[in-house]
């Protein structure tokens, strides 16, 4: 069973980081699109969070940012600083919270999210994800199923 887990767990750690790096590549090129085009369900909040700038420049700009982090997370290049920036950029889409409570919450109670407060929430997922990539591959990582004691169980 322990060999079975191993071979498993191989497996997953060859697929698992690059199909995350390409999912969220495939993320904020689709969604920088939406931008670019004048079809983000998010123009409004962006221009909330930002209410000083030009909505007509900033959203189809951002759209480009994001378009540009994608394309290097779906070639891998140059992946640290791409991951570093999609990381700083999805911690300011919570800006929202702050600049234009309203579009996000309900009858501003924090508990109650409206569908933009949760479509800016999973941006914590996503984060999250970004971070997971910055780390190194081999800490922290996995069951370890090889050095498990047989005691525990397994």
């Amino acid at each position: 069973m322990a060999a079975t887990l191993v071979r498993v767990e191989r497996a997953l750690n060859r697929v698992t980081r690059p199909a995350l790096r390409i999912s969220l590549g495939v993320v904020f090129v689709w969604f920088g699109a939406l931008k670019v085009f004048g079809d983000s369900p998010v123009a409004e909040l962006v221009h909330a969070t930002l209410p000083w700038a030009d909505r007509g420049v900033l959203v189809p700009v951002l759209g480009w940012v994001e378009i540009v982090l994608g394309a290097a997370l779906l070639v891998g290049r140059p992946i640290r600083l791409a991951l570093t920036a999609v990381a700083v950029h999805l911690a300011g889409t919570f800006l929202v919270f702050v600049q234009a409570p309203s579009l996000v919450l309900t009858d501003g109670n924090p508990l109650l999210l409206n569908g933009n407060g949760e479509f800016v929430v999973k941006n914590l997922v996503l984060g999250c994800a970004a971070l997971v990539l910055l780390a190194p591959s081999g800490q922290g990582g996995g069951t370890d199923w090889a050095n498990r004691k047989k005691s525990s169980g397994s």
